[in-house]
Formats: C-alpha cells, structure tokens, sequence
C-alpha cells in the first residue's frame, strides 16, 4: 500500500485542480538509476491503470503503481516537505536501507550494487 500525507493530498489537489486535470490519478514508480542504484519517479496520470496495476485511494486521490515497483515500495508514503531548496514531494520508504542526501535516490536490501552515476541533484553526498 503506498499512503499521501495529509500534507501531501492538499498539494496534489490544487496541483489536479490547476492543471484542470480532474481525473488523474498520481503515478509513482522505480526504475533503475541514481547515485543509490533506484530511483523514484511521480506524475500525474490520466490514462487508465493497467490491468496488473495497483489502484490504492487515499483522501480521494488515487494513488497506481505497477507491481514491480510495489516490491520496492510497498508502506510508503509520499509526502510534501518545504525547505532551503523549495517546496517538493518526497517518498518516505520504509524499504530503503540507504538513500542518497537528495531523497529521490534509493537502495534496498534485495538491489543489486550498481551505481547509475549520481541523480544530478545531490552531486557526492550519496
């Protein structure tokens, strides 16, 4: 299952109701990158799940996932954090064992220990 922060849901409602697109859905996902060797990815949505996708809602946002990131990311929560550096979404992953000093990079226990070479916003403090 993967939960919005109280937070989080406020933001990406005036983000769906700006951008007029009413009946889309916030996709997150893993590929393989980053100076961690995952990485993580969001966007809005309005195409419809596919048929092995997760649907999960929360405060009447829906939240898809594909099951190959589920394995890596199933308990999270995605939240809306502000600091020195501006406002943006963050993933709080109860999965990863380390991430890189940006948030957006990540490994597990079962990811294999190949570097993608830095996810560009964190430079060397991974």
């Amino acid at each position: 299952m993967i939960t919005l922060t109280e937070r989080a849901a406020a933001e990406l409602k005036d983000l769906i109701k700006s951008q007029e697109q009413g009946d889309s859905a916030l996709r997150v996902w893993v590929q393989g990158g980053g100076c961690s060797g995952l990485s993580y990815g969001m966007a809005l949505d309005s195409e419809a799940p596919d048929e092995s996708d997760q649907v999960f809602e929360h405060d009447g946002i829906k939240i898809v996932v594909d099951p190959l990131s589920l394995n890596y990311m199933s308990g999270s929560s995605v939240d809306y954090v502000d600091d020195v550096l501006g406002g943006g979404f963050k993933i709080e992953n109860p999965n990863a064992t380390s991430s890189c000093g940006c948030g957006s990079s990540f490994k597990t226990d079962g990811a294999e220990e190949e570097s993608g070479g830095g996810c560009g916003s964190c430079g060397s403090r991974g």
